[in-house]
């Protein structure tokens, strides 16, 4: 056996929810805790680079020849059109991460949840986050002060055809408490890195030992 190689799989967790749920803030808090060393995917796009935007960190910037060339050749772990942008996440960087034992982070919607799973498998750990109640989602969307009000109408549309599609996913959180949430994430986490396959090469190596005794 190759002692060389990483004890257990990364795994790929996927958070997805309605805009104002709360997936953006319990993303930050994850990505905080350093004693979880999860790494945040990193995406592709063909939109034109803000002035606070750093490439490599915030995305990958590329035309939309290199987009398609990464999409032809399947590349790409997940894709999509925006308001005629493409964005999507390179499948070699997050290949890299899973076979180094580390464990990678996605704040995607559904259709890319959908893609991923598709293409990684048993990789992937789904994570959807409710909102406590749709009164509560639309103050907290009118408390961020960003969108106007026929934007937020729009947004509580789209968070219903988002919120219907909860049963496609492993685990679902109602973000009542934002602190309860973040431990109800990090309990998901802990518990899909312990799962028999994962850790397979590190619980043979210790039966091995155990049975040499």
């Amino acid at each position: 056996m190759d002692l060389s190689l990483p004890l257990r799989r990364g795994v790929v967790l996927i958070l997805s929810s309605p805009s104002g749920a709360g997936k953006t803030t319990l993303t930050r808090m994850l990505l905080q805790d350093r004693a979880l060393d999860l790494t945040l995917s990193i995406s592709v796009t063909t939109r034109a680079r803000r002035s606070s935007e750093v490439d490599g960190i915030h995305y990958r910037f590329i035309n939309e020849r290199q987009f398609a060339a990464m999409r032809d050749a399947g590349d790409l772990l997940e894709w999509a059109e925006v308001h005629g942008n493409f964005y999507g996440t390179p499948r070699g960087p997050v290949e890299d991460i899973l076979a180094q034992g580390r464990d990678c982070l996605f704040d995607i919607d559904y259709q890319g949840t959908r893609q991923v799973r598709e293409k990684m498998g048993a990789d992937t750990v789904t994570v959807f986050i409710l909102p406590p109640s749709m009164k509560e989602l639309r103050a907290r969307l009118e408390r961020r002060a960003e969108d106007a009000k026929e934007a937020i109408e729009r947004r509580l549309e789209n968070a219903r055809k988002e919120i219907a599609r909860w049963k496609d996913y492993d685990y679902v959180i109602v973000n009542d408490d934002l602190q309860r949430s973040f431990d109800d994430l990090i309990a998901i986490l802990r518990a899909e890195r312990q799962r028999r396959p994962r850790r397979e090469r590190e619980i043979e190596r210790f039966v091995e030992k155990l049975l040499s005794e």
